[in-house]
């Protein structure tokens, strides 16, 4: 097909919500990329998440980036991200208790303690009044840490070593994963080794915790095997870390950028919720959603073989005009945006949104309101804004509130 855009989502120089995406959207409803085909709209986007003719693609990411074997290679295939049909179903089925609603929103009172216990520990003003942290390690990432070890019923003490691995794991989902494979099959086998040892302490003592739930699904003859039990603990336990400590970041950058957003934020703290969708449409960690053709199919003119590859691009898809009206700018207050594609679609839909939009909707208004003029302090360092996204460093001031001082 000829006058396709191609976008090169395989540069790490690549912007996925730069000019170059947004054109290439008014162009057309999809191009060309690395990894096969880009959807840049909503309505097409949204319409391919929940197609039947497609399952979840990224059982094929080693296989893409020239991984064909090893250790990290056969527990990809493995994840609750990778299976379908029956397995997939058998998993979620299994999973899902912990993740319910109710049951998360009963930690909201741990989250609060947790956010404000890291706020109180960021360092006092310098001599013209400013406070300065660097966000990740002082908050994004001991936040999302320590609430997977409460979830799974792991030391709190123990957040940092775990936090390591997860970091180093979280590499998988990044478009240098081939150069990083040494660092993520070192963490794979660490935290695998870690997660091991935990199963066999509950099963030696039993507490009320997700890892002992599954262990009794699983002795009470249930399908999880052994191997199941321990893949899908090592996927959650990096998985929940990291991409939520990203997005912690991602959304702090989009408030920041946006004063007026990050004032009312402070004074609706109500609005927490809200804001968290609003970031993760326009800013996402996940800048695109994999999808695979199990058949042949052909929509809107584009034929795509059986096995051929689409990516679903979350950023164009939020921001894109026709879906968005005239709600595109960053608005925390609009309560009537159509569902972003951050946390993915259809039967893959990720099974923990409910502890990211909780944790997020906690800690986000909790920041707003204890850091009032608060801005960045430098660049700070950033992952490619393709694959999936997020800072390293982000350096922040700020003054405090009065409470604070």
């Amino acid at each position: 097909m000829t006058g396709v855009r191609y976008l090169d989502l395989s540069d790490p120089a690549f912007d996925v919500t730069s000019a170059e995406v947004h054109e290439a959207r008014e162009e057309d409803w999809f191009a060309e990329t690395p990894y096969g085909w880009a959807i840049l709209r909503y309505d097409e986007g949204t319409a391919l998440l929940k197609d039947k003719r497609f399952r979840q693609g990224n059982a094929r990411w080693p296989d893409q980036n020239g991984i064909h074997d090893g250790p990290w290679r056969q527990w990809w295939q493995e994840t609750l991200l990778s299976l379908e049909g029956q397995d997939h179903l058998r998993l979620r089925r299994l999973l899902g208790p912990a993740f319910r609603s109710r049951t998360i929103e009963a930690m909201r009172p741990r989250f609060q303690e947790l956010a404000n216990d890291l706020i109180d520990a960021f360092p006092g003003p310098d001599a013209d009044g400013w406070r300065r942290v660097e966000f990740v390690t002082a908050f994004a990432e001991p936040y999302s840490a320590r609430i997977l070890c409460f979830l799974l019923g792991l030391p709190d003490d123990e957040w940092p070593q775990v936090a390591h691995w997860a970091d180093d794991l979280g590499k998988s989902f990044g478009i240098n994963v081939r150069s990083d494979l040494p660092r993520i099959e070192a963490a794979l086998e660490g935290l695998t080794g870690y997660i091991e040892e935990v199963v066999a302490d509950r099963q030696a003592h039993p507490r009320d915790d997700l890892v002992t739930t599954l262990i009794a699904a699983h002795e009470e003859g249930d399908q999880l095997s052994r191997r199941e039990l321990s893949v899908a603990l090592v996927f959650l336990a990096f998985a929940g870390m990291e991409t939520t400590r990203n997005q912690l970041g991602l959304a702090l950058q989009t408030l920041l950028a946006h004063p007026g957003q990050w004032r009312l934020l402070a004074e609706r703290p109500e609005l927490g919720a809200r804001a968290v969708e609003e970031v993760m449409r326009v800013n996402p960690t996940v800048t695109w959603v994999t999808r695979e053709a199990v058949e042949d199919v052909d929509l809107h003119g584009l034929h795509i073989p059986q096995g051929g590859i689409v990516q679903v691009l979350s950023h164009a898809m939020g921001t894109d005009p026709r879906a968005m009206g005239d709600h595109v700018p960053f608005d925390i207050g609009c309560d009537d945006r159509p569902l972003h594609s951050g946390f993915g679609g259809g039967i893959h839909h990720c099974l923990g949104h409910f502890v990211a939009r909780t944790d997020m909707s906690v800690a986000l208004p909790l920041l707003a309101g204890r850091m009032p003029e608060a801005e960045p302090d430098g660049e700070g360092t950033w992952l490619p804004v393709s694959g999936n996204t997020g800072p390293v460093r982000y350096p922040i001031r700020f003054r405090p509130a009065w409470m604070d001082e």
